[in-house]
């Protein structure tokens, strides 16, 4: 039975001895319980929603679903520890005022720390800035391979190869894809910074297609284009995206 009295944490990390270290860290902590531990991101997915956790440790670097993609699907993100083996992104977390940044291997010092700094704001209960995550992302240069989304109660990883087109739609970005159309909280922007610009080219300033999905390009009126990519969909290209695509295709 779970004490409602105590501040309640999930342990996100797809090592076993970095779940110990925490765990036995935690110890020391009277005002805190462990109530579950998770190795990849779909399970803490699925934790997180039923479980509700006051905050939780978060490994960056994990296999399937890393912790920047999890905190991308998640409605309302507990606050958030991250934990790393790894420093590229230390620098920007500290920078932005994440909760904090523990690199490994930490000591128990360096730990209570930023325990202390999390559960202080707890107490005062200060809002929790869910939108960090993707502040790191945005700056981190590295390009997309793949995409992580999000149906219902489910999560799905998509290789960036499976994404038709992208379609702005004011503050989001619907991600059509072969399998199905899904809602991102980020911009159009992020997008093409963050994908291969041989592949994807902004046809419109509401599109951003996969042009080896394009089969055909259609005379919309006299001087614009419609790209066709099936099964159905056919998307406007503006005369700048016109000489994008003449010069990515080559014709």
């Amino acid at each position: 039975m779970s004490d409602s009295s105590k501040n309640r944490v999930l342990i996100v990390d797809d090592e076993m001895p970095a779940r110990t270290i925490i765990r036995s860290y935690l110890e020391h902590f009277s005002d805190i319980e462990i109530i579950g531990e998770c190795a990849n991101g779909f399970e803490a997915m699925k934790a997180i929603r039923e479980l509700n956790p006051d905050f939780i440790f978060l490994d960056i670097q994990m296999p399937k679903v890393n912790g920047l993609e999890l905190l991308e699907v998640l409605d309302n993100a507990p606050y958030v520890i991250f934990t790393t083996a790894y420093d590229e992104y230390a620098l920007k977390a500290f920078e932005l005022n994440a909760v904090d940044y523990l690199l490994k291997p930490f000591s128990r010092e360096r730990f209570g720390q930023a325990v202390e700094k999390v559960l202080d704001k707890i107490r005062k209960g200060e809002p929790n800035d869910n939108l960090i995550h993707q502040k790191i992302r945005a700056e981190n240069a590295e390009l997309l391979n793949r995409i992580v989304v999000k149906k219902g109660s489910s999560m799905s990883v998509i290789p960036v190869q499976e994404v038709l087109f992208f379609e702005a739609q004011e503050d989001y970005v619907m991600v059509h894809t072969t399998q199905g159309r899904f809602m991102k909280n980020q911009t159009m922007h992020f997008f093409e910074s963050h994908l291969p610009d041989d592949t994807f080219v902004r046809i419109h300033r509401s599109y951003l297609a996969n042009v080896e999905k394009i089969t055909r390009l259609e005379p919309y009126d006299k001087d614009s284009y419609m790209a066709l990519i099936p099964p159905d969909h056919k998307l406007r290209i503006s005369r700048a995206g016109y000489k994008k695509l003449k010069d990515r295709l080559g014709f």
